[in-house]
């Protein structure tokens, strides 16, 4: 079983976002009984609760289920559990790090950012949601990259 770790800063928007899109990609592509995927967030703010509302409503507009996300905060013991951890911006991909850096032992899950595997945006960050509205914007840029990154884990681990 593959598992993938998507992470932002209060896991409410982005990274519920690409759980849930790439949960129905990988769905579609009859992988589910070989790649499992989840969320956190590097801030303890929203431990507990349903996404975003603005996450929940775009994602109900494109026919994803969102059922069963609930916030939850990276722990050091996801490094063990996770093959690849994904961050949504340069301030998770460096909290991430530096939580592996102090604590992390064994196995060490292949960190990476989430627009590395965006068609034209592979250097950037995933804009927050939270703080501009801009809901379908980050739509569109998760979606992009959660069907090359789907595709990378299938070249990876030649999945058919």
């Amino acid at each position: 079983m593959i598992r993938v770790l998507f992470v932002c800063l209060g896991n409410i928007c982005r990274s519920p976002m690409a759980e849930a899109i790439f949960r129905q990609q990988v769905k579609e592509a009859g992988l589910e009984d070989q790649i499992q995927t989840d969320s956190a967030g590097t801030g303890d703010w929203h431990v507990g609760k349903p996404p975003h509302e603005g996450t929940r409503k775009l994602l109900m507009q494109k026919n994803i289920d969102a059922g069963g996300l609930l916030a939850r905060q990276l722990h050091i013991d996801d490094f063990g559990k996770f093959d690849y951890i994904v961050a949504m911006d340069d301030s998770n991909y460096t909290s991430i790090a530096q939580l592996f850096e102090r604590h992390g032992k064994g196995k060490h899950p292949r960190l990476v950012k989430m627009l590395f595997f965006h068609p034209t945006q592979s250097n950037g960050d995933v804009p927050d949601p939270y703080y501009t509205g801009n809901f379908e914007e980050v739509y569109e840029l998760l979606d992009a990259s959660c069907r090359e990154f789907l595709e990378q884990i299938r070249k990876d681990n030649t999945l058919r």
